[in-house]
C-alpha cells in the first residue's frame, strides 16, 4: 500500500471519513482528524479501536472560516496528504442557513472551508518529502451529469449558472452560485459540483510544479450515511434499500472508508487529475476507473473563475 505518512482528513465522527481514518490508521498512517466536535471524534475512534498513537484530534468548523485558520495555526506537524471529506446536505430547508462570514451554509462548509484548507496547507504538503503527497476530494455522482444520478432534475441537476452568485459575494439574500432562488438540494449538489471543479483546477495549478497529485472520487453510494440525517425518517430507510435491491450502488461505510485509503495511499492511484469511482452499479471484487466528468466540472475558464471568487471569498 506504499509508504505510511501523515494525512488529515475532515470529517471523521462517523461515516466515510471515520472508516478512512481506520483504514489508514491500520496501514501505519499518522491521521490528522479534523472535526467540529473532536471529544465525540474520538470517542468514535476509540469505539472502531483506532490506536491513541495514530490519530490525535483538532477542532475545525469548516463552515467557519475563522475556525479553518485557527485550527491550521495551531497544527505543529507536517502534512502528506489531505482529504477533503467532511460535508453537510439538508435538503428540506426552507430557507438558507448562514456560516458566521454571511455565506449559505452547505456552500460554506462544503466548497469555501475545504477551499480554504487547501489554500492554508499547500506549503507544508509542497514541502512534503513523502513520494504520494496527495489531495483527495470527495466528489460525488450527483454532481456530475456524464452519469445518470447527475441528471436527476429534483430539485435540479447541479449547475453554477454565471456564477453570478460568485460573483455577488454569496451575501443574503444571495444563496446560490447562480444567484437563483435558494434550493437546498440543489445547493448542496452545487457546492460538490465545486469540490470537482477545484480538484481540477488544483490539478492543473500545480502537479507539474509540485509533483501534488490531486484527485476526487465516488467510492459507492454510502446510502445509511449520517450524511442523510437531514432527510425525512421514510427516505433514510427506503434509500438504503432502493440501493441495496434496485441499483446495487450501495456500498458500506467501511468499504468505502477502504476505497478513500487506498486512493490516499496506494501508489495505484498516482494520476494526478482523476476522478475515481467504482461505478454506479456495485459488481464483486469490482475495481476503479476513470469516470469521465462533464464539463460543467472541467472547463478551465469556469474553473479558473470559481478559484479567483473563491479566494475572494476566503480573504485570500
Amino acid at each position: 500500500m506504499g509508504t505510511p505518512g501523515t494525512a488529515l482528513i475532515t470529517g471523521t465522527t462517523s461515516g466515510v471519513g471515520l472508516n478512512a481514518a481506520n483504514a489508514l490508521a491500520r496501514q501505519g498512517w499518522i491521521v490528522v482528524a479534523a472535526n467540529r466536535n473532536p471529544q465525540r471524534a474520538a470517542g468514535a475512534a476509540d469505539e472502531l479501536g483506532i490506536p491513541h498513537d495514530r490519530i490525535h484530534h483538532i477542532l475545525m468548523d469548516l463552515g467557519d472560516l475563522d475556525s479553518v485558520r485557527h485550527a491550521v495555526e495551531t497544527l505543529s506537524i507536517g502534512i502528506d496528504a489531505l482529504v477533503c471529506n467532511a460535508a453537510i446536505y439538508d435538503p428540506r430547508l426552507k430557507e438558507p442557513k448562514r456560516s458566521p462570514q454571511g455565506y449559505e451554509l452547505s456552500m460554506a462548509t462544503n466548497h469555501l472551508g475545504h477551499f480554504l484548507l487547501i489554500q492554508l496547507l499547500l506549503d507544508r504538503i509542497k514541502a512534503s518529502t513523502h513520494p504520494s503527497k496527495r489531495i483527495v476530494i470527495l466528489g460525488t455522482v450527483t454532481a456530475n451529469s456524464k452519469e445518470l444520478g447527475g441528471k436527476i432534475p429534483i430539485p435540479a441537476p447541479a449547475d453554477l449558472g454565471d456564477l453570478s452568485g460568485f460573483e455577488a459575494g454569496f451575501m443574503d439574500p444571495v444563496a446560490m452560485a447562480s444567484g437563483q432562488m435558494f434550493k437546498p438540494g440543489k445547493a448542496y449538489k452545487d457546492s460538490k459540483l465545486c469540490n470537482m471543479i477545484t480538484t481540477q483546477e488544483l490539478h492543473r495549478r500545480l502537479h507539474d510544479d509540485t509533483g501534488i497529485i490531486c484527485t476526487s472520487l465516488y467510492p459507492g453510494c454510502v446510502a445509511d450515511t449520517p450524511l442523510f440525517r437531514n432527510t425525512p425518517k421514510a427516505f433514510q430507510m427506503i434509500f438504503p434499500w432502493f440501493q441495496k435491491k434496485i441499483t446495487r450502488g450501495y456500498v458500506s461505510q467501511a468499504l468505502a472508508g477502504e476505497r478513500v485509503a487506498k486512493v490516499v495511499a496506494d501508489p495505484e492511484f498516482n494520476q494526478s487529475g482523476v476522478h475515481w469511482s467504482w461505478g454506479n452499479r456495485q459488481k464483486k471484487d469490482g475495481e476503479q476507473f476513470s469516470q469521465e466528468l462533464s464539463d460543467k466540472a472541467t472547463n478551465p475558464e469556469v474553473a479558473r473563475r470559481v478559484w479567483e471568487l473563491s479566494m475572494k471569498l476566503v480573504g485570500f
